[in-house]
C-alpha cells in the first residue's frame, strides 16, 4: 500500500465502500479497515461482487478497532483517518452497552492513544459522528423562540401525546433545523457513544496537533446498505417487509420525522474535508435539511416497490426515540460549500433500482422487538393490542 494511504475505519459498509469509490476516482489509495461483523454482513460475507476491491488503489484489512494491535498495522502507511467504524443500533444499545462502549469509545480511545504514543504520518482525522447527540431537535415556539424540549415522558408515550411541548411555557412547538450549537443530550447508549467520541477526538486532536472534523450524519441511506440488519436503516428494514408483502406497522403515528441523506452525499461531505483545511477543528451537520415523515417513507417505498400491503399506524413507540429532527446546515456551506446534490425522490429510485437487483432477506424485526420487550424497552401491552386488532381485521 502507498504511504499516506487514506485508512476508512468501517470501510467495508456502505458508507464506507462510498467514500472509498469517490476517492479512487481522485486517484488516491484506500486502506478499508472492517471486522466484517455478521450483523451487517452475514455470517460468510460475500465480498466477490465488490468491484471496487479489485482496485490496485485498494487494500482490505480485517481488524478490530478496539484491539491496539489492529491499529498498529492498519496505521503504518496512513495519511489520514476516515473513522466510520461504530456499533450503530440505538434500540439494541440500550442492552448491548458493553459491546457498543467497547467498539465507539474504546476503538476511538485506542486510535487516539496509538497517535499519541507512536510515530506516524497522520495529518489530519474525521470522525463520523451523529445527529443522535441532540436527542430531540430544535424547535420552534410561537412565544419562547428557538427551543430544545427534553425527552418525552413515559406518560406522555402511554397517552399518545407525541408532540413534545414547550419547556418553558409548555405550549405548542414546531419542529426547527438543528444547529450545531444545539445543546447535547443523548437519549441512547449508543448517541452516547458517539459524545463520547466527539469529545476524544476534540481534546485529543487539539492536543497532537492533528486537524480534525467532526461530522453528524443523519439518517444516511443508499444503494449498499445492509438489508441483514434489523436494527438501524430504516429504508432497509421497510424494503424487505414490501417486498414480502408483510405489512408496515409505523410507530407512534408515523408522522415522526428524520432527515434523510444519500450516500453518495455523505461521501462528497467527507472527500470535501479531506482535501480541504475550511472545515478543520470544526463540529457540522450532513445532512438534507429537509424532515420527511416515516409515513411519507413508507408510502414512497411502496409505490416504487409497486406492494399491494398498505402501512398501518400502530401506536407502538420505543422508549428514548426522538419525534423530530432535522439539519440546519449553514455551517457546512459557509466552510466547505457543501450542499446535497440528490433529492429524496432521486435516492430512493436509486435504492429501490438496487434493492430489486438483492436477494430477499429474511424480515428479522419481529425478533429484534422481542429483544426489546424483553428488557422492558418495547412496551409488551402496545404490541399485544396491536397484534390482536391486526388479527381482527
Amino acid at each position: 500500500m502507498t504511504a499516506n494511504a487514506i485508512l476508512i475505519t468501517g470501510g467495508l459498509g456502505f458508507i464506507g465502500l462510498e467514500v472509498a469509490r469517490q476517492l479512487v476516482e481522485r486517484g488516491d489509495s484506500v486502506l478499508l479497515f472492517d471486522n466484517l461483523s455478521p450483523q451487517i454482513h452475514g455470517a460468510i460475507p460475500d465480498l466477490a461482487q465488490l468491484r471496487l476491491l479489485r482496485n490496485p488503489h485498494v487494500e482490505v484489512f480485517r481488524g478490530d478497532v478496539a484491539k491496539s494491535s489492529d491499529w498498529a498495522m492498519a496505521l503504518e502507511n496512513a495519511g489520514s483517518v476516515v473513522h466510520l467504524a461504530a456499533e450503530t443500533g440505538t434500540a439494541q444499545s440500550m442492552y448491548e452497552i458493553s459491546r457498543y462502549t467497547q467498539t465507539n469509545v474504546g476503538g476511538t480511545a485506542a486510535l487516539l492513544d496509538h497517535l499519541a504514543n507512536h510515530p506516524h504520518r497522520v495529518r489530519k482525522i474525521i470522525l463520523a459522528s451523529s445527529r443522535s447527540v441532540y436527542g430531540e431537535g430544535a424547535y420552534r415556539c410561537p412565544h419562547c423562540g428557538l427551543v430544545y424540549p427534553p425527552a418525552r415522558s413515559e406518560g406522555m408515550l402511554q397517552a399518545s401525546a407525541w408532540e413534545p411541548s414547550c419547556p418553558t411555557c409548555q405550549g405548542p412547538i414546531f419542529a426547527a433545523a438543528t444547529p450545531e450549537e444545539a445543546r447535547t443530550a443523548p437519549a441512547s447508549i449508543y448517541a452516547a457513544t458517539k459524545l463520547a467520541q466527539e469529545d476524544l477526538v476534540r481534546v485529543a486532536a487539539k492536543a497532537l496537533g492533528i486537524p480534525a472534523i467532526i461530522y453528524r450524519f443523519q439518517n444516511v441511506y443508499g444503494e449498499g446498505q445492509s438489508l441483514k440488519n434489523p436494527y438501524t436503516g430504516i429504508l432497509s428494514i421497510f424494503s424487505n417487509q414490501l417486498r414480502a408483502g408483510k405489512t408496515i406497522r409505523l410507530y407512534e403515528d408515523g408522522r415522526e420525522s428524520r432527515d434523510f441523506i444519500h450516500v453518495s452525499d455523505i461521501a462528497r461531505a467527507v472527500v470535501s474535508g479531506l482535501t480541504s483545511n475550511g472545515a478543520d477543528g470544526a463540529t457540522l451537520n450532513v445532512g438534507s435539511g429537509r424532515p420527511t415523515t416515516v409515513e411519507q417513507i413508507a408510502l414512497l417505498l411502496k409505490e416504487r416497490l409497486d406492494a399491494k400491503v398498505q402501512p398501518i399506524v400502530s401506536g407502538e413507540y420505543r422508549r428514548g426515540d426522538i419525534r423530530h429532527g432535522f439539519a440546519d446546515l449553514t455551517a457546512i456551506r459557509s466552510c466547505l460549500r457543501f450542499a446535497p446534490e440528490v433529492s429524496l425522490d432521486e435516492g430512493l429510485t436509486r435504492f429501490v433500482e438496487w434493492v430489486k437487483t438483492q436477494p430477499l432477506e429474511p424480515d428479522r424485526l419481529d425478533h429484534a422487538n422481542a429483544e426489546l420487550i424483553a428488557r422492558g424497552l418495547m412496551p409488551p401491552e402496545v404490541t399485544e393490542h396491536l397484534h390482536a386488532k391486526t388479527a381482527s381485521v
